[in-house]
């Protein structure tokens, strides 16, 4: 290439050089431009996002306290010899039910036999010195009455048969003692309920101060559990007694159970006992409910939450849990406005009933409230809300519950 040749080339070069910047600009804004209008399109084509909503009617609820429990016997019987020897039979099988009565241990008799046997021998010997004083009475009054002998010798004759007299009554109550001590040997059951473990075994040397088995009534069933003070007075007040007994409206406070794995026992219990006093130092008083037990499904020592209404509520608003969300710390429930768009309502919220939550307050009485796809929602969004029924205390149901 010659001299004018590169010369040129350059020239050129330098000529393109701004040239090309503006060209690529162009384009560029040329693109953003398109971009920018099918957006634009778009978002103007997105139809409002379908939601499930509820109709808000106040209504009134019982507000529900909750309280841990411990269940215990309703009679519980501790099982005592009242006689010392060896144990030698066990006559029921541990963990059964057992009536009244029934023999559950027997203790070696023959001791108590003996005595008994002694004790009959000198019953028999007190009649025979009995008879033997009646005889002498019966011969001796005529011939003391015709003066055939003296009349001190019959006084001592009915003495003698007075003292024999004395005699057998004391041989014959030897003799019931011994009886009942002999019976003693059969250790029965004083209740009817279910016996526990044995504490001794067959072999074993007891006395009355020996325990050897418990019996607890089991139906009914206590359950034991402490409420504070205004909870027990809110209970009386939910009783509607004038009197304020608790335990004579027991019948209009009625409570429900819930064991340790969750489940809700079918059968309603009732308040059994109220102890005399509050405990001055934890502010509780104690309270016995009493719950029919059948089966013997509820044992003592079980834990359970008792549950009992202590407020009726009236226009109370209700609102599914899964409709309420938390953001920065303030709980909120988004709505539907008249013409159909998203409104956030920031709300107070007041005890649990159900799988509901009661709302205090921020929160309009004849809201529709949204329960599903909340996380898609925000402020002024349009929606296109379909009512659902739902009823007190159950979740949401319908074709958009599932979205949630």
């Amino acid at each position: 290439m010659t001299v004018n040749e590169q010369q040129e080339a350059r020239i050129a070069g330098g000529l393109l050089r701004p040239v090309l910047p503006a060209l690529l600009l162009v384009g560029a804004s040329l693109v953003s431009g398109c971009n920018n209008k099918a957006v634009s399109a778009s978002s103007a084509a997105m139809p409002p996002l379908p939601v499930s909503v509820i109709q808000i009617e106040p209504t009134d609820v019982g507000i529900a306290s909750e309280w841990v429990g411990t269940m215990d016997g309703f009679v519980n019987a501790q099982i005592q010899p009242q006689a010392s020897g060896y144990l030698i039979r066990q006559l029921y099988r541990e963990g059964s039910e057992v009536a009244k009565d029934q023999v559950l241990f027997e203790i070696d008799p023959r001791p108590f036999q003996a005595v008994l046997d002694q004790a009959e021998g000198q019953l028999g010997q007190a009649k025979a010195q009995l008879a033997l004083a009646q005889i002498n009475v019966k011969r001796d009054t005529p011939l003391t009455e015709a003066h055939a002998i003296a009349r001190s010798q019959l006084d001592n004759e009915v003495q003698q048969q007075a003292q024999a007299e004395a005699n057998v009554k004391t041989a014959e109550a030897a003799v019931e003692t011994a009886k009942l001590n002999l019976s003693f040997c059969q250790v029965r059951s004083l209740i009817s309920g279910v016996a526990g473990q044995a504490t001794v075994q067959v072999g074993n040397l007891v006395n009355p101060q020996s325990v050897l088995t418990s019996v607890s009534q089991l139906n009914p069933i206590k359950v034991y559990f402490s409420i504070s003070d205004s909870e027990y007075l809110a209970l009386t007040n939910q009783a509607s007694t004038s009197s304020g007994d608790l335990l004579k409206a027991a019948a209009n406070v009625p409570l429900t159970l819930t064991l340790s794995n969750g489940e809700a026992y079918p059968a309603k219990g009732h308040i059994a006992f109220v102890d005399r006093q509050v405990n001055s130092q934890t502010g509780a008083i104690r309270i016995a409910a009493a719950f029919p037990n059948p089966n013997n499904i509820l044992r003592p020592g079980q834990f359970g939450r008792v549950k009992a209404n202590t407020e009726i509520r009236h226009n109370a608003v209700l609102v599914p849990q899964a409709a309420v969300v938390e953001f920065q710390g303030q709980q909120q429930v988004y709505t539907v406005t008249s013409d159909n768009k998203v409104h956030i309502n920031t709300v107070a919220l007041g005890p649990q009933y159900g799988s509901d939550w009661v709302i205090n307050n921020g929160l309009p009485a004849n809201a529709r409230v949204i329960v599903d796809n909340l996380q898609k929602l925000r402020e002024g969004a349009p929606v296109s809300p379909q009512v659902i029924a739902l009823q007190p205390g159950l979740a949401p149901s319908g074709p958009q519950a599932a979205g949630r």
